[in-house]
């Protein structure tokens, strides 16, 4: 355990702002993150420094040490001293692999800054770009440890030299990055100068590291290092007790990272969409621990012994037992019963955590990923931290059952718990077959809940063979469509057609989302995307799956008493499409009018939920529907003499190359795969290119299914879930 002595002076300097840094590490899969958090606990006196690099200790999971990944974002507060004064530093660990990006966007929703990790051989990848491209969307400043030089050294064997040369390259290409993705006031403030020291060098593994000022405080050369590889494991040793990892990464962290009083006065306004001018928004940006307490919830774990623990951000006031926070999603108020911090896997009681720090509680029981809590006497001013930008989606399920049927309670329980986690695992249960259904963000994703559940709650499941999850769209505007309720009493005038696509993408980014200010979303949609006055003022309703309604009536008669359950009907339909019973995607709903019963008896959802779904559906159905197929988007680095046998790998399973880049003896291949091709695809590469290549994947897009497919793909779709083989027609939903 930790010392308390540690943990007490922590807690004190907590409170001087000016000593606190909030980051994180963030990289690419493999990169060497939590070998890089290693080093950082290790000079925290928290591990031991002989087990640092093989310990994993942020890797608390078991499936985390065996598989060498990190699937959890992990924290822990450690204590540093720079030019004679105490630092407390705030780091969280957090994911490499794409399938689990959301963990890392709600991690960076609470730091300041981030060392992005980058292998020296393999340069800057595919999920390189997703991570620091998230990172500044949060306003979160990047700096750089360019990790493993020792492979430029022992594998590549490149001089002095050619060891600079690359480096240079990566700063270059991370710099072309900020440049792209930065917003404008950024760009040059937080492009990377290794001459003053943002970018550090070195090899986690072997505990050595530096920034250009270090090396030059201590009289080392790039030809230094060179050397200590040549005279082995006694020059590499001396070399990290010369230049030690933990002490040039947290030197500039702590130069270069904002501390909170600077960081919140810029990135509350791009991270709250609430008014600045409010009590909350001024307490927020001065980051006053006497001010109004707002916690902002990054991550929930569930303790076997303590129950659920929220992870979160203090932007005002101070949280300490027995303070009420009123949760704004779960719209219900819940004491502290504790404080904490994280010192790794450990969680160490303390009595307050003031703002600009991340503290860990219990006692918020119905506190979510992503939930804001706020003191219950503002929460009519609080409005929520703006909805996650996910890089990606679920869009692979499997069906599991427990191998004993008197197991399934503990299933619904363990799956419960697992999707309080991780809230990019859905789980659904499908009514008629009484399947659980997983959806996540990949195939490896699922693999890892499969192991979770084996390991860490000892129950044996049966999967299903993994099922790609499609979406239903259209391609063509439909006629409006009169929907009839069973009773006959109210009928709904309805036409469909598909989103434009910057509509779609301003509701995929966050810029257009369903309790905004109608007013406010009206004149982006109209400035933005071309939207007419009207239609721009009637939405009613945005879905999670990118599907707008629209009341585009006059004068209707009883229209607003059941505006909600018509939301309801259009929601339900969105859920299952015609097609294949597969969500909707990008598609526009307009009520042109209606009949509505006076009497509310005669108006109830059995009412108004099929008369709006058989409407809606007779729309699709005429507006040349279409599936759409997630496509996965892969980088691969290949030595020049297998790009023959990597296009005819990508050509063979409907891949299409997007563009082909020489990077010395090496080809860099962006190529865009549907995930339907792509289970096996990792083997199939590896002996196409005698495991030569390396690669990255995450999700591109939704494309439509080519039409000489479709026919066959609805067929297949509709089999598996025991439907008719052959889709419905629009009569069938409406007498035409």
């Amino acid at each position: 355990m930790v010392k308390y002595k540690v943990v007490e002076e922590i807690v004190k300097i907590m409170r001087n702002l000016e000593q606190v840094r909030n980051m994180g590490i963030i990289a690419h899969v493999d990169h060497g993150k939590t070998t890089t958090s290693d080093n950082l606990l290790m000079a925290a006196g928290i591990i031991s420094p002989k087990v640092a690099g093989q310990a994993l200790a942020l890797d608390f999971l078991d499936i985390e040490q065996r598989r060498q990944m990190t699937v959890k974002a992990a924290n822990v507060s450690l204590y540093h001293e720079y030019e004679g004064k105490p630092y407390v530093i705030n780091l969280i660990d957090t994911p490499g692999h794409v399938d689990f990006s959301g963990k890392v966007t709600r991690s960076l929703r609470v730091l300041d800054g981030a060392i992005v990790v980058v292998d020296a051989v393999e340069g800057v990848m595919t999920q390189t770009e997703t991570v620091l491209r998230q990172a500044l969307e949060e306003r979160v400043r990047p700096l750089l440890f360019i990790n493993k030089v020792d492979r430029l050294i022992k594998e590549l064997r490149l001089t002095p030299a050619q060891v600079q040369e690359r480096l240079i390259g990566i700063i270059k290409e991370i710099n072309g990055l900020i440049d792209t993705y930065a917003e404008p006031e950024f760009k040059n403030a937080w492009k990377l100068n290794p001459a003053v020291g943002h970018v550090a060098f070195g090899a986690a593994k072997d505990k050595w590291g530096f920034t250009v000022p270090h090396a030059q405080k201590k009289g080392l050369k790039f030809s230094d290092v060179v050397e200590a590889y040549k005279r082995g494991p006694e020059g590499v040793e001396e070399l990290a007790k010369t230049v030690p990892l933990h002490e040039s990464l947290l030197d500039m962290v702590v130069k270069y990272v904002p501390n909170p009083l600077q960081a919140q006065k810029y990135r509350i306004p791009r991270i709250w969409r609430g008014d600045l001018d409010t009590p909350l928004g001024k307490a927020m940006l001065e980051c006053d621990p006497n001010g109004p307490t707002i916690l902002f919830i990054n991550n929930i774990n569930l303790d076997p012994h303590a129950g659920l623990v929220a992870t979160g951000r203090v932007f005002s006031g101070t949280v300490k037992n027995g303070t009420e926070l009123y949760l704004l999603r779960a719209n219900t108020v819940n004491k502290v019963l504790q404080v904490g911090i994280y010192m790794g896997p450990y969680r160490e009681v303390v009595d307050e955590i003031p703002a600009g720090n991340i503290v860990a509680v219990l006692g918020l029981e119905y506190a979510r990923a992503g939930e804001t809590g706020v003191s219950p006497e503002y929460k009519d001013l609080m409005v929520p931290f703006e909805r996650f930008k996910y890089i990606s989606e679920p869009v692979v399920t499997i069906a599991v059952e427990p191998k004993n049927s008197r197991d399934l309670p503990k299933l619904v329980e363990i799956l419960r718990r697992m999707s309080i986690e991780d809230p990019n695992l859905h789980v659904k249960i499908n009514e008629e077959t009484g399947e659980y259904l997983i959806s996540g963000m990949g195939h490896l994703h699922l693999e890892i809940v499969l192991t979770l559940i084996k390991e860490n709650y000892g129950l044996e499941v049966i999967a299903s063979k993994p099922i790609i999850v499609y979406r239903e769209s259209i391609r063509g505007k439909s006629r409006v469509f009169e929907g009839k309720s069973p009773n006959k009493h109210n009928k709904f005038y309805i036409s469909v057609e598909p989103l434009d696509d910057e509509t779609i993408k301003l509701i995929q980014e966050g810029i257009i989302y369903e309790n905004q200010d109608s007013r406010e979303r009206a004149k982006l949609l109209r400035t933005r995307a071309g939207w007419s006055v009207d239609e721009a003022r009637g939405i009613w309703a945005i879905d999670d799956r990118i599907d707008v309604f629209i009341d585009a009536t006059k004068g209707v008669q009883h229209l607003r008493e059941v505006k909600e359950t018509i939301i309801g009907g259009f929601r339900l339909a969105m859920e299952e499409g015609p097609l294949a019973h597969e969500p909707v995607r990008g598609v526009k709903v307009i009520l042109h009018d209606a009949i509505v019963h006076e009497d509310p008896a005669h108006r109830g959802p059995a009412q108004i939920y099929p008369a709006v779904r058989n409407a809606i559906f007779a729309g699709m159905l005429t507006a040349k529907p279409t599936i759409l197929e997630p496509l996965q988007k892969l980088d691969i680095r290949t030595p020049m003499e297998f790009m023959g046998n990597i296009t005819r790998v990508l050509s063979q399973r409907r891949g299409r190359i997007l563009s082909v880049e020489q990077q010395g003896p090496m080809a860099r291949i962006i190529a865009e795969i549907p995930v339907a091709e792509s289970q096996d695809l990792a083997t199939v590469l590896r002996s196409a290119t005698a495991g030569k290549a390396f690669w990255g994947t995450e999700f591109s897009r939704w494309a439509p299914v080519p039409d000489s497919m479709l026919p066959e793909v609805i067929r297949q779709i509709r089999l598996r879930k025991g439907l008719k083989p052959e889709p419905p027609r629009a009569e069938d939903f409406i007498s035409l």
